[in-house]
């Protein structure tokens, strides 16, 4: 019988937390960085709040994915050594953490109050940082088996 509060039960299950976490940074970065293209397009303060938020918010939950992600590979699979596809799906998800907090950090030093857009270059730094997150997520679609035909 299964424990409910067996924490390695939980995060090597089947559908195990990485899973289900993982989703609100991605969900969360891509669309702020929608956002702050609107904002820029269409000069619109109220869209430079959302998009300070959501970046936020995506750099947060970043880190507990991030551990469950760790977590997994530790437990379900008793930390073998990596390689392949996993490692550098490791690889490319701390960049991506990375990533994220660059981008909340280069945009706190622009100051909070300032309602001006984002200049190119920090809107092409979430770019890059948006492409690198699909990346990891593809790679993660592997080893789950989602993208297997």
């Amino acid at each position: 019988m299964l424990n409910p509060f067996d924490l390695r039960a939980a995060i090597t299950a089947k559908h195990a937390q990485h899973v289900v976490l993982i989703h609100f940074p991605i969900a969360l970065y891509l669309s702020a960085t929608l956002f702050d293209f609107l904002a820029k397009r269409f000069r619109h303060s109220g869209l430079l709040a959302v998009t300070h938020w959501n970046f936020l918010l995506a750099a947060i939950m970043s880190i507990p994915a991030l551990a469950t992600g760790l977590l997994a590979w530790r437990w379900a699979l008793e930390g073998q050594k990596l390689k392949g596809t996993l490692r550098l799906h490791l690889l490319f998800a701390c960049a991506t953490v990375l990533g994220f907090w660059l981008t909340v950090w280069l945009r706190k030093r622009r100051g909070t109050l300032d309602l001006a857009p984002s200049s190119g270059s920090l809107l092409f730094l979430e770019s890059l940082v948006c492409l690198l997150l699909g990346l990891t997520a593809h790679l993660g679609g592997f080893l789950s088996g989602v993208n297997v035909g």
